[in-house]
């Protein structure tokens, strides 16, 4: 097994499925699978959705709204897909716990470092919601400041993409794949892997980021397995 403890990164439009809006729940069954089958190999899993599928703080501002208001109600998007990925893994047998930025004693524990750390140790999958707390902080930058505080190996971006390619693939039939790439050639190649400030964080941390398609069933074990899938961002 080549990582013990993880942080993936969820994007909250990838629980949209072929839907417009929301969440489709075979698509949020298949995550819970992949995620049960890699805690039954004994990797410690945290996770962190965006809410980009429900709501987004910028588009609230392009609309004349306030963007701290708006990107409050983004972190309350990221809650709800949170639980829905809570019930999701439940159905499967997975313990979890859910943790927000934002006090909601009702339905979850607030953010504390160090219960988080003792839940992985128990193997149960915690999700950090509500981002970092914070406006103008993107849910990649919530993932990689948890990823940093739990001490976790390796960043897993989950996108619909199945890695980093020198252009997007889906507009440059001619845009080639990388396997490895470092962190300076991102940045000399102006190539865009994640938010600004989450890859400086990860960067700045020696944390290496991987970015593969999680809608193909069996790629997060793969990972775990040391196989190579995606794109791995190192040093």
């Amino acid at each position: 097994m080549k990582y013990k403890r993880i942080l993936l990164k969820l994007s909250g439009e990838s629980l949209m499925g072929n839907k417009q809006f929301g969440i489709d729940h075979e698509r949020l069954s298949e995550y819970a699978t992949q995620i049960k089958e890699i805690v039954g190999m004994g990797v410690q899993v945290a996770v962190v959705i965006g809410g980009g599928n429900i709501f987004r703080g910028i588009q609230a501002e392009e609309g004349g709204m306030d963007r701290v208001h708006g990107d409050y109600m983004g972190m309350l998007a990221t809650m709800i897909n949170s639980m829905a990925l809570q019930s999701a893994l439940e159905k499967t047998g997975v313990e979890t716990r859910l943790q927000s930025a934002i006090k909601m004693e009702q339905i979850c524990e607030p953010y504390i470092r160090r219960k988080a750390v003792r839940h992985l140790e128990k193997f149960r999958v915690v999700i950090f919601g509500a981002g970092t707390g914070n406006p103008y902080f993107t849910t990649d930058t919530a993932a990689t400041l948890r990823a940093i505080e739990i001490e976790a190996d390796v960043v897993l971006k989950g996108t619909r993409v199945d890695g980093i390619y020198s252009a997007d693939p889906e507009k440059d039939t001619t845009a080639t794949k990388y396997k490895t790439i470092t962190f300076s050639e991102v940045y000399e190649k102006g190539l865009e892997v994640m938010d600004m400030t989450a890859f400086t964080l990860c960067n700045e941390n020696k944390l290496p980021i991987i970015i593969f398609d999680m809608n193909k069933p069996g790629n997060l074990k793969k990972i775990m397995d040391g196989e190579e899938v995606g794109t791995l961002v190192e040093f």
